[in-house]
């Protein structure tokens, strides 16, 4: 298959890129910095950014799209942060089906069939103890309203004839970057703990899990519309901070009261405070299995040294 990935110099993207490669596939990249992807292995690396036209021909002979691109939500949420959230995505995602669109025209067997895009179980907002689905309507908070635009544009590919797989990533584990990698330190130091209360659910998923389903959301035409990307074993952040400690021979009691998260993040504090208990149940109707779907195991895994 023939796989266009944006967002390949991500977390995500850079495993993403691996895998393809690894299993025969020939990967075509799109980058803001050309210059920076060149390493990838793409047999093509194109210059795109999310703002502006697409140039023409950018997804010529492309059977497939994977839309990882957009501004880390990571960080204060100044004014110019939540507008640069926002406008990557749906900018980005809007530039990404206008590409299609052309790819497609006049012979819709020459263009992409299949466009997974990336979203978040940001969508879902602040839900309690309820276990939430696909089905589940989108939240009102300032994520959620970013997830609902970003879907948005991405499911106008659907009118050209694509299949299209919003995946909603939860917490994306993985050793190299990202959450866990942030909090590794804190926790080896004896200083992890609860945040906020501790009750709230965070729904997870390890990168290799991550990876494998957006192989498979690729090639499955039965993963059409949202997908979760999470493990089928949320927990509460109390005791994913239990986990991680136990997980590095470390206590993990020291907890940071909302006001200081609150104090510290600003309106960033609302992603590691917010609780959504997710379940993957589009994936696992379709046959997935997954290879880490209790925490501690995971950790594990990922916190092993390097081999």
């Amino acid at each position: 298959m023939r796989v266009a990935v944006t967002g390949a110099t991500g977390l995500v993207g850079r495993r993403l890129c691996r895998a393809l490669l690894e299993r025969g596939d020939e990967l075509v990249v799109l980058s803001r910095d050309p210059t920076r992807a060149s390493g990838l292995g793409a047999s093509a690396t194109h210059a795109w950014s999310p703002e502006g036209e697409p140039a023409a021909g950018l997804l010529a002979g492309v059977e497939g799209v994977v839309h990882l691109a957009g501004e880390s939500v990571q960080g204060r949420w100044t004014r110019a942060k939540k507008a640069a959230i926002l406008a990557s995505r749906e900018e980005g995602t809007r530039s990404i089906v206008t590409a299609i669109a052309a790819a497609r025209d006049p012979d819709p067997t020459q263009g992409p069939q299949v466009l997974v895009s990336a979203s978040a179980v940001g969508w879902y907002g602040e839900r309690g103890d309820d276990f939430l689905s696909e089905a589940d309507p989108s939240g009102d908070d300032f994520l959620a309203g970013v997830c609902e635009a970003w879907e948005a544009e991405a499911v106008r590919a659907e009118s050209l004839g694509v299949r299209v797989a919003p995946l909603r990533f939860g917490l994306v584990l993985a050793p190299e970057g990202g959450a866990l990698k942030e909090m590794r330190l804190p926790f080896s130091l004896g200083l992890g703990g609860p945040l906020g209360t501790g009750r709230q659910w965070w729904s997870w998923v390890h990168i290799e899990d991550l990876i494998a389903l957006i192989l498979l959301a690729l090639r499955d035409t039965s993963l059409t519309g949202p997908v979760n990307v999470t493990s089928p074993e949320p927990v509460r952040q109390r005791d994913f901070a239990k986990g991680l400690g136990a997980a590095l021979g470390r206590p993990a009691i020291l907890s940071a009261p909302r006001w200081a998260l609150r104090l510290a993040l600003g309106e960033f504090s609302t992603e590691v405070l917010t609780s959504k208990r997710v379940l993957p149940k589009s994936a696992l109707a379709a046959g997935f299995e997954f290879q880490f779907p209790t925490l501690a195991p995971a950790l594990k895994d990922l916190l092993a040294p390097a081999s």
